[in-house]
């Protein structure tokens, strides 16, 4: 009975903080639109955090290619682009790296963190300098 009770206790702690993080998918919303325009899958790997588009919602534009990008990005297609590369933990804050916006070839600083009311919303923070702007996107159940 009291390994029943112990299991039982350890799912009950387990279960929510596993569903606190922000690997998974995301349905990016334009913040001057509010409409849907992709899906990103949020990844770990070699210790650090990444995001790939996996999903173009816009049927006119699943065929696009990052023609401002620079770099190995260059002309690659969006769909299976990773916009956000290189992040790390700290604290309650993935940092230290970027995101790419597509549609411009923009380079940002990076700050990723899940909203304070909402779980199933990531806060999605691009600084230049000092200058910041934040998208929240949703969460794919």
């Amino acid at each position: 009975m009291k390994k029943l009770l112990f299991i039982v206790l350890v799912l009950v702690v387990i279960a929510p903080m596993s569903a606190q993080d922000i690997f998974g998918d995301w349905k990016t919303i334009d913040d001057k639109t509010g409409e849907a325009k992709s899906i990103v899958r949020v990844y770990e790997k070699d210790g650090k955090v990444f995001g790939k588009i996996v999903e173009i919602l816009n049927e006119a534009k699943k065929e696009a290619k990052c023609v401002k990008c620079e770099g190995e990005d260059n002309n690659a297609p969006i769909l299976g682009l990773n916009i956000i590369k290189n992040m790390k933990k700290d604290g309650e804050y993935y940092k230290k790296g970027t995101i790419v916006d597509p549609q411009n070839g923009k380079l940002y600083k990076l700050r990723l963190a899940l909203a304070e009311d909402n779980v199933d919303k990531l806060q999605v923070r691009g600084y230049i300098g000092f200058f910041f702007s934040t998208q929240y996107w949703e969460r794919i159940k």
